[in-house]
């Protein structure tokens, strides 16, 4: 066999279905929407409608958030018609592997790995700091050496927190999806209660003379707007990680995958028509808006639940996203493109506990020890990526006749939609800085380097 006939050797359906049998299958609809809900929505929803409203859109920040959900929505109906067709773990890896081939599968499987890895070691120690304001907030002093990365000219060695909250989320993942499960939908829901409890408590105070002018900076600030907000909304993919883990996974994933995207849209728009509502659009160029908008309607007793609502939220964001990363490496290790024994199952709870270790270990030394101010730019990245192959790949997917999708979810007004989704994600993605795409260049030809010198070798597709 040639070596371009190896690169893009495609795998199995039934090889993926019957490997990801070990898997439990425990997840619902309402789980689902519970882990996007959990991924989508975190600490920007007290941030974004805010700054961005100042720098940008104005009170038009509505319509900003509305043209972004409109532009993920076709994206997640792609992702929607995956899952559906294709119920197996590893989300774009997986797919990519049946339907490009073994070379690209990899490719979006490294890049994935900047979504979910670097993000959660970003948050991580967004989690550290929020908490370490909030417990001194009781008087309990915490040694600076213990509360930064590894920075000795500043006095910071490690970041504790970050590394033990990370921890925390591993020994729950370890315990098994079902219960991890509990957890995360109990989080949500005090998340989405703050939320609510701020909407309830703002629209007393909104007066419409906040809201004129409606589009200060005109047309071109909405759009502008809408490219920045844009990435409040990465992470409902994570859904489809869990395919093999859903119970009916072709009525359950777009459920959950839509559902996520409808809920998450009118919990942004919502806030940022109170948030405008109640402050001038001009003032709340803050680090964070909601907290200055209550405190100047004199909510002062507000601060201590937004504190409690962004702890939640960062909690179950890094929850669904080290969860979707242990199933990535899973994925990869079951095909044997990565050491084989990270593709192992532990039959007790039916969880991959190797590949959970692994992820651990990876997030929390960078959460802990590197500063990742310069990397987060990758998350985008790596997403963006993703989502172009699965955009385009509906259409080679719709032509697989051995692929049956027939009471499944399908992108309506195909091949039309699919396409118009690819060029979305090509136009987002040369809005991107060019340091972002020289950073991501290094970080592909790392993949490249690991693929031809271990993966392709060991392949389970060699055999």
């Amino acid at each position: 066999m040639g070596l371009g006939t190896r690169l893009f050797r495609k795998e199995s359906l039934e090889r993926y279905l019957q490997q990801d049998q070990r898997l439990a299958k425990t997840l619902t609809a309402k789980d689902l929407i519970a882990l996007g809900v959990g991924a989508v929505i975190g600490t920007g929803i007290f941030i974004l409608p805010g700054t961005i409203a100042a720098l940008h859109s104005g009170p038009a920040i509505t319509l900003s958030f509305m043209i972004a959900a409109v532009v993920c929505a076709v994206a997640a109906m792609c992702y929607a018609e995956f899952s559906s067709a294709l119920p197996v773990a590893g989300s774009a890896y997986s797919y990519g592997n049946i339907i490009f081939g073994e070379l690209i599968g990899w490719l979006l499987g490294w890049a994935l790995f900047l979504e979910y890895m670097l993000s959660v070691a970003a948050v991580s120690t967004g989690w550290s700091a929020y908490f370490v304001s909030f417990i001194e907030g009781f008087g309990v002093h915490i040694p600076k050496a213990i509360t930064g990365s590894f920075d000795p000219a500043h006095g910071t060695y490690i970041n504790l927190f970050a590394v033990l909250i990370v921890t925390l989320i591993s020994v729950l993942l370890m315990s098994g999806t079902r219960s991890s499960t509990r957890i995360n939908n109990l989080m949500v829901t005090i998340k989405i209660g703050v939320v609510l409890l701020f909407l309830v408590v703002g629209i007393f105070y909104v007066k419409s003379s906040n809201w004129q002018p409606f589009m200060p900076f005109g047309v071109s600030g909405v759009f502008k707007g809408a490219s920045l907000v844009f990435f409040a909304y990465l992470g409902f993919d994570c859904v489809s990680a869990s395919a093999a883990e859903v119970k009916n996974p072709q009525k359950n994933l777009p459920i959950g995958i839509i559902g996520t995207l409808v809920i998450c849209t009118l919990l942004y728009i919502l806030v940022a028509f109170v948030l405008t509502g109640m402050v001038s659009y001009r003032e709340l160029n803050v680090a964070n808006p909601v907290a200055f908008a209550l405190q100047v309607v004199h909510q002062n007793w507000f601060a201590g639940l937004l504190s409690l609502g962004a702890l939640a939220g960062m909690f179950t964001m890094m929850l669904t996203m080290t969860y979707s990363s242990s199933r990535l490496v899973y994925s990869i290790g079951r095909d044997g493109l990565l050491p084989k024994m990270l593709g192992k199952i532990e039959t007790r709870h039916q969880t991959p506990i190797n590949s959970v270790r692994v992820v651990t270990v990876i997030i929390a030394t960078l959460g802990g020890l590197v500063s990742l101010d310069q990397l987060t730019n990758l998350v985008n990245i790596g997403t963006l990526i993703a989502f172009f192959f699965m955009s385009i790949g509906v259409i080679p997917l719709r032509k697989r006749k051995d692929i049956p999708n027939k009471d499944g979810f399908k992108v309506p007004l195909y091949p039309w939609l699919p396409l118009l989704s690819g060029l979305l994600c090509l136009f987002m993605l040369f809005e991107l800085p060019a340091v972002t795409w020289m950073a991501a260049e290094i970080w592909f030809i790392l993949g490249l380097i690991i693929y031809f010198s271990y993966g392709l070798k060991h392949s389970r597709l060699n055999d």
